[in-house]
């Protein structure tokens, strides 16, 4: 099954995610298929960069996102809308 969730990169206590489209068998910072976003919660407020679309498309395609990254594709779009 394909699911887009977050990939930790960044060094040691400095956490930065990317969101990826990738097979749920793969490790988390493994192999991805497509890299849709990023998010960063060290800032104040925090970034959050998220195609949409490709987020969309991805999910109508039958991708499972994890609960994290269905917060982050939220407030991606009340973004947007802004």
């Amino acid at each position: 099954m394909v699911k887009i969730r977050l990939a930790r990169v960044g060094g040691k206590k400095n956490a930065i995610y990317r969101v990826v489209v990738a097979d749920s068998r793969s490790p988390r910072d493994g192999r991805n298929i497509e890299t849709i976003g990023r998010y960063n919660p060290q800032t104040e407020p925090s970034v959050v960069e998220i195609d949409v679309a490709k987020a969309d498309t991805w999910i109508a395609q039958g991708a499972q996102p994890s609960q994290a990254v269905k917060k982050l594709i939220k407030i991606a779009r009340a973004q947007a809308a802004a």
